[in-house]
């Protein structure tokens, strides 16, 4: 899909991609107040200072529906939002929350507006290794900035990265990415979004930046639209990768696969024990999908639905067959599917 480089310099030309593509970038401003103290330890009333953010995001759809980050909108008070052809008079628009999800750091405001140009959203299972990007956002408040990069690796988990996430699947970029990137657009060279650009590891632009793949968003959107939350199923078990368990472990459960995906407990009487699952079970495949590694079953698991039959293909000394388990619904609050 990139064109390829001669002796050191690239030889794609970014500029029509970012003349189709900057327009539907915007840059969004919040503001809050800090939190009061606790009277408790603080009996006097302190002025709170106000909270200032900045960051960036894109246009879904022409009648004012744009995407960022949860971090860059939460906490505030007020969020307003400035198109790109109103930048240089500053003109701002008030925004409102349609949904949000901390959990994958996601989050839909909306603006009046009748005639804004949407992107168009790719296809982030087919990003590769090499392949060439172009993240645009307002890093440090520099509006509509450009930078390009390639993709330097896909499907970092948030434990690759130190990150306390509970989903999977980062693209992992050299674009440079800093403070102001956050919920701005990444994307391929056909111009289409292929992530939303989120993290920086080590706080600062060290090459190393990171980026939700837009199938992600795609598939919490229609509940964040409809609901303003996500709802997650559970299987209600604890898994570890076979790698992680002593050798004699391993030997026992005729593990040969090293990210093989073992249960370790199930919740008594909950989806997965009324299924059939037991502690020392090997899960290949959910639902027909084979297992990456934990974050990948973690995320099958808690989008499937609450209520919905899935198959588990499982194996159990040396035997493979398959389980029928009926999620259930996971508890506010609850950060992880499986607890471990």
């Amino acid at each position: 899909m990139a064109s390829g480089s001669t002796e050191g310099q690239c030889t794609v030309n970014f500029v029509p991609i970012v003349r189709r593509a900057d327009v539907s970038v915007v840059t969004i401003y919040t503001e809050g107040e800090e939190k009061e103290p606790l009277p408790l330890f603080f009996p006097y009333r302190i002025p709170r200072r106000p909270l200032k953010g900045l960051g960036s995001g894109f246009v879904l759809e022409r009648k004012g529906l744009i995407l960022t980050n949860n971090h860059v909108i939460e906490g505030a008070d007020d969020i307003w939002v400035t198109l790109s052809d109103k930048i240089s008079d500053g003109f701002k628009i008030p925004a409102k929350v349609v949904g949000r999800d901390p959990e994958t750091d996601i989050a839909v405001i909306r603006i009046t507006a009748n005639d804004l140009t949407p992107v168009e959203l790719g296809d982030s299972d087919l990003v590769e290794p090499g392949e060439w990007v172009v993240a645009i956002g307002n890093p440090f408040g520099l509006s509509h900035t450009v930078s390009v990069g390639i993709v330097s690796a896909v499907g970092r988990t948030g434990t690759d990265i130190s990150l306390d996430s509970g989903y999977y699947n980062f693209i992992q970029t050299d674009a440079a990415i800093n403070p102001g990137n956050s919920g701005g657009p990444l994307y391929n060279l056909s111009g289409q979004v292929v992530g939303i650009n989120t993290a920086i590891r080590g706080g600062g632009a060290q090459g190393i930046g990171f980026v939700i793949p837009i199938n992600m968003v795609k598939q919490l959107l229609p509940m964040l639209l409809r609901d303003g939350y996500v709802t997650r199923s559970e299987l209600g078990i604890w898994v570890i990768e076979a790698q992680k368990l002593n050798p004699e472990d391993r030997k026992e459960l005729n593990l040969v696969d090293s990210k093989a995906i073992v249960v370790g407990s199930v919740s008594p009487s909950g989806p997965a024990d009324k299924g059939g699952v037991m502690p020392g079970d090997v899960i290949l495949k959910f639902d027909g999908v084979s297992i990456k590694n934990e974050s990948h079953l973690q995320w099958l698991a808690s989008t499937a639905g609450v209520g919905k039959t899935v198959t588990l293909h499982v194996s159990r000394k040396g035997k493979t067959f398959d389980l029928q388990v009926t999620l259930g619904q996971m508890n506010k609050g609850k950060r992880r599917i499986f607890r471990g």
